[in-house]
C-alpha cells in the first residue's frame, strides 16, 4: 500500500465528505463500547438502578479514560446495565445508526457474553436482542451486520471452551465467528488454540486482540496456533520483521482503531512519524478502520480516517485502499 505524503486531503468539510463516501465496512466494533450515554441512561432508568458515575446528562463521552484497564472497568458498567433482549435490541440499534452515519454498509459486531449477567440475559437471550437490532437497522439504515460472541481470555481456556460449546448450541445465521478479547498481558493466545481450532473446524471464522498491550509474540501465536487470518489491533507487529513480512505475505487483516489506540496504548501522538499505524501501513500489511469502542470517546467513523489523513498524512488513494479491504476481507457470504 502506497500513498502517504503526497496529495494529502486538505479542506476537513472535503475529507469528511470523501470518507463518507467510500464504499466500506466496519469489522472492529464492541456492542458494549458503542452504548452511547444517552442510552445508558434510559436503561439504568428502564432497570430502576443507578448510572455509572462518569456518565452525566448530555455527555457525548464516558470523560477521560487514561488507559485501557479504565475503559474495561467502564465497559463492564455498561454490560451490568444491560439486562434483556430489549435493551440488546436497542443498543444494536444504535450502535449500526451510528456505523451507518459514517458510511459503512456492513458491520461486524463483537458484544462480551461473559461480561453479562447470564441470570438476567442469558445468551440466547442476548443473541435475539442483537439479531432484532440488526434486523430493524437494517431496515432503516440499510445496513447489513454479522456477529462475533467474543471470549475474555482473562477467564482462561476451560471456560473458553464451555464458551464455543454456548456459541454451537445456539448457531444463528448471523453468528459468523468468534473472537478473544480484554487485557493480553499476562493471557497469551496460545492456550486457546484447541478452542480455535474447534471452532475453525466447525466452520466459524477467527479472530484475535494481540498486540494492543501484549508483544508482538501475540500476534505471531494468534497466526499461527490459533489460525487468525485477521488481527484487532497488532501494533506491536511493527517491532518483529519478520513476522511482519510473514503476516504480509498471509494476507492478515489488521483492524486498526486509530482513537482508540492514541488514548489507551503507549502511542498517543498520531503525527509521530514511528507511530505503529503509519508503519504498518507503510510496510504494506493489509489494514482497515473501525471505531472499537466509539461511545467511550465520541468518536466515529469519518473521524478515524480523518484522524490518518490529518495526523499521518495519509492521502485519499491510501484511505481508499483501507475502505476497500474492508469490503474485500469482511466475512460477509459472497453475493
Amino acid at each position: 500500500m502506497t500513498g502517504l505524503g503526497n496529495g494529502a486531503p486538505s479542506g476537513r468539510q472535503g475529507l469528511d465528505a470523501f470518507v463518507h463516501a467510500l464504499p466500506k465496512a466496519e469489522l472492529h466494533l464492541h456492542l458494549e463500547g458503542a452504548v452511547s450515554p444517552t442510552l445508558l441512561e434510559k436503561l439504568a432508568e428502564r432497570h430502576g438502578m443507578p448510572c455509572p458515575a462518569r456518565v452525566s446528562e448530555g455527555a457525548r463521552d464516558y470523560g477521560a479514560l487514561p488507559d485501557l484497564a479504565t475503559v474495561l472497568e467502564v465497559y463492564d458498567a455498561v454490560c451490568g446495565l444491560m439486562r434483556s433482549p430489549e435493551d440488546f435490541r436497542d443498543a444494536t440499534h444504535e450502535a449500526l445508526g451510528r456505523s451507518a452515519a459514517g458510511g459503512a454498509s456492513h458491520v461486524e459486531l463483537f458484544f462480551s457474553p461473559a461480561a453479562h449477567d447470564p441470570a438476567a440475559t442469558p445468551y440466547c437471550a442476548m443473541l435475539d436482542g442483537i439479531i432484532a437490532g440488526a434486523r430493524d437497522a437494517q431496515a432503516e439504515f440499510g445496513v447489513t451486520a454479522l456477529v462475533i460472541p467474543a471470549h475474555n481470555r482473562t477467564l482462561g481456556a476451560d471456560r473458553g471452551m464451555a464458551f464455543l460449546d454456548m456459541v454451537l448450541a445456539d448457531r444463528r445465521d448471523s453468528v459468523v465467528g468468534i473472537g478473544l478479547d480484554y487485557e493480553e498481558t499476562g493471557h497469551p493466545p496460545a492456550p486457546f488454540a484447541p478452542m480455535f481450532e474447534r471452532a475453525r473446524a466447525e466452520g466459524l471464522r477467527v479472530t484475535a486482540h494481540a498486540g494492543e498491550d501484549g508483544p508482538a509474540s501475540h500476534v505471531r501465536d494468534s497466526v499461527e496456533r490459533l489460525g487468525c487470518r485477521r488481527i484487532d489491533h497488532g501494533y506491536q507487529i511493527v517491532d518483529d520483521a519478520d513476522l511482519l513480512a510473514r503476516c504480509r505475505d498471509l494476507d492478515v487483516l489488521f483492524t486498526i482503531c486509530p482513537t482508540s489506540m492514541c488514548r489507551t496504548t503507549i502511542w498517543r501522538d498520531p503525527a509521530d512519524p514511528a507511530h505503529p499505524i503509519r508503519r504498518m501501513i507503510e510496510a504494506g500489511l493489509r489494514c482497515c478502520v473501525s471505531t472499537d469502542v466509539p461511545a467511550m470517546f465520541g468518536a466515529d467513523l469519518v473521524g478515524e480516517y480523518r484522524l490518518l489523513a490529518e495526523a499521518m498524512d495519509i492521502d485519499r488513494t491510501t484511505l481508499a485502499a483501507l475502505a476497500a479491504n474492508s469490503l474485500s476481507h469482511s466475512w460477509r457470504p459472497p453475493g
